[in-house]
């Protein structure tokens, strides 16, 4: 019902160039070249500018992105409103997650979903937190769930509405029969000398152990890297370091480490929020979505204060 050449465009100021609008909005790039150029001659303004590989938005471009905003969040509560003159609740709700979040939160929210909206269509990808914000703006998903960082939406993006899931704690991974395990619990300083695996492709994750350490006191020696929980866990496994998972990371059973949850002043948390496009949460496929999610991280959020209760 909008012109989806606004669409294009608040596509490309999302990811940068033509070539990722294209992928993201499954177009061939010269087809969003095409849409731009018509729509810059249709409005009588410039609207990009060449910047090497990439294009610069003019300051005309930005105001159209402006209205163009506003347009989408009052087609998306349009939307929401014209489904209560529908019965019942169907339709396709689609969740993109980063993995540990796709686990814990996102399969039982969809399971959630089955057994209460049976004529709901749920659709679940696992996809990195700095893809949130263009499968949002280009229709591929109704709901992420991210990991926020520099790279995902602020909290004050207009185009988006946001929400907290779950504080999400840090544990120390030792191998078994190592001396931190002993206690049962360890402040993150008691791991000061100890070598340490890293992730630095996981940026969210390796920029929180870097912090979490530096006000621990310390510099944490990487000694090696790994991106996968499961690799994380063997190195840690076969003693050449230590390192710091989420709470709902999955490690394989019995793999020869050991969890040590964290105490003391330094408690690295995750933070776990949920997304959508502005003004699309009361449509019915997508508030249901949302309250399930909301109840999974409920039912996490419960056991973790039972668990560190004991």
């Amino acid at each position: 019902m909008i012109d989806p050449r606004l669409q294009t465009l608040r596509v490309l100021a999302e990811r940068g160039t033509v070539t990722a609008a294209a992928e993201a909005l499954h177009l061939t790039p010269s087809t969003v070249s095409q849409q731009l150029r018509q729509l810059a001659r249709d409005l009588g303004v410039e609207l990009l500018q060449a910047q090497g590989r990439r294009v610069r938005l003019t300051p005309a471009a930005r105001t159209v992105l402006r209205h163009a905003d506003v347009l989408h969040a009052q087609w998306e509560e349009a939307r929401a409103e014209l489904a209560e003159h529908r019965e019942g609740t169907s339709g396709q709700v689609r969740f993109c997650s980063v993995s540990s979040a796709l686990a814990a939160l996102v399969a039982p929210a969809a399971a959630i979903l089955r057994r209460e909206h049976p004529r709901l269509t749920v659709h679940m990808s696992e996809r990195e937190s700095d893809d949130a914000a263009h499968l949002l703006l280009a229709r591929r998903a109704d709901i992420a769930v991210f990991i926020p960082s520099a790279h995902t939406p602020a909290p004050g993006d207009t185009r988006f509405g946001q929400w907290p899931l779950l504080a999400e704690p840090q544990d120390l991974l030792v191998p078994a029969g190592h001396h931190l395990a002993a206690a049962g619990t360890a402040r993150l300083a008691d791991a000061a000398g100890e070598p340490w695996i890293g992730s630095p492709d996981r940026s969210d994750q390796h920029q929180l152990m870097l912090a979490s350490c530096s006000a621990a006191g310390f510099a944490p020696q990487i000694v090696h890297e790994a991106y996968e929980w499961f690799a994380v866990s063997a190195l840690v496994a076969h003693g050449f370091g230590v390192g710091l998972v989420p709470r709902l990371a999955p490690l394989p059973p019995d793999d020869g480490t050991v969890r040590v949850p964290l105490r003391g002043e330094v408690v690295p948390v995750r933070r776990i929020v949920t997304c959508v496009r502005r003004g699309s949460e009361r449509q019915p496929p997508i508030a249901h979505g949302l309250a399930a999610l909301k109840d999974a991280a409920r039912t996490i959020g419960g056991d973790q204060h039972r668990d560190e209760r004991r």
